[in-house]
């Protein structure tokens, strides 16, 4: 993706008020065909996915067998097929995984990425999405959502708008609506997703990352629905445990001319926590970003973000803002332990 067009801080605006749209072109697209898709995709995938009607729009996770995130998932229904947006860097290992597991089910699988593209836009889909069988294909983002079937462990309140549509537009198409909306760059997606402390691959998940850490339980996992690969391991962070890391926001100080970039440590102290995930300059907010930390790091006290880059750079003080609390977990008797009926 192009890191700007104009100046970012505009393009942030512009974006938030439906006048500008910007092409996601690090994303596959698969089209998922056959009566038995949803049963098939509900017992991979980490949301329930056996009930999907035409207009709907689903996130899920794909995870490993310890519960870590292999993939995200935006489905959109259109009665006659799910459509399937991914990484996609990781897309040729997810349809050759797809062919492997469908078995005997009435399930084909299609890479459509050559017909279309996706096209992000904010507060509302934009009118040359490709038409499915019953509606739009429209992807609308659960994050801002209350959760269906999960749990946030976040405080919502604390977070800035994202009223994000993903729109599936043919190619032909593509030049046309580009031009008609005006166009943004990286820079004002990410920084809008930062201040929304909204996770994204690639940027947030490395071979370790649980959906906890991020609180994308909120939007891509249900708790009740049956087994999937990964879900004991689900269950038992959140019922039992906590999650060993945790996603914050930081406020970086930019009263003078130093830099903070992706993957540079933060540090309180002479401890290190974490590392930097994503980055951005907002347009009321300042200089801001996403780091995933020890769980048990103090929200309270000043930390410093150290170059990964260049060990003579001057150390940038940083304070956090709480998303995943330390608390997060651990739920299990949760309601009888507050009603005093354990002791």
């Amino acid at each position: 993706m192009k890191s700007h067009f104009d100046n970012p801080l505009v393009e942030q605006r512009e974006l938030l008020a439906g006048k500008r749209v910007l092409e996601l072109d690090d994303r596959a697209i698969i089209r998922i065909t056959g009566s038995d898709r949803h049963e098939w995709l509900n017992a991979m995938l980490s949301q329930r996915l056996d009930k999907l009607v035409a207009g709907a729009s689903a996130e899920a996770l794909h995870l490993d067998a310890q519960g870590r995130i292999e993939q995200d998932f935006q489905l959109i229904e259109d009665g006659d097929s799910t459509w399937l947006i991914c990484y996609s860097a990781n897309a040729s290992k997810l349809l050759r995984w797809f062919d492997m597991v469908i078995f005997r089910g009435k399930v084909e699988v299609a890479d459509a990425s050559g017909d279309f593209a996706v096209v992000a836009s904010f507060g509302h889909p934009i009118a040359d999405a490709a038409k499915g069988n019953a509606s739009s294909l429209v992807w609308q983002d659960p994050w801002m959502a209350e959760p269906v079937g999960s749990v946030r462990y976040a405080d919502a309140s604390g977070r800035e708008p994202w009223p994000l549509y993903l729109n599936l537009v043919a190619k032909h198409e593509l030049a046309s609506v580009l031009a008609q909306y005006g166009q943004a760059g990286s820079l004002a997606f990410d920084a809008l997703r930062v201040a929304a402390h909204r996770p994204w691959q690639p940027n947030e998940i490395d071979d370790k990352t649980l959906p906890h850490e991020l609180d994308w339980l909120a939007s891509a996992v249900h708790l009740s629905k049956g087994c999937y690969r990964g879900q004991e391991a689900v269950a038992k962070v959140h019922n039992l445990g906590h999650p060993p890391r945790r996603i914050v926001m930081l406020h970086l100080d930019g009263s003078a001319d130093l830099d903070a970039a992706v993957g540079d440590t933060v540090w309180q102290g002479e401890r290190e926590l974490g590392r930097i995930t994503t980055i951005g300059q907002h347009f009321e907010l300042g200089p801001i970003a996403l780091a995933v930390v020890a769980r048990t790091a103090d929200d309270s006290v000043e930390w410093q973000v150290r170059s990964a880059s260049n060990e003579n750079a001057h150390p940038v003080s940083a304070t956090a803002q709480t998303i995943v609390p330390p608390t997060a977990g651990a739920a299990a008797g949760i309601r009888e332990k507050r009603s005093g009926l354990l002791g």
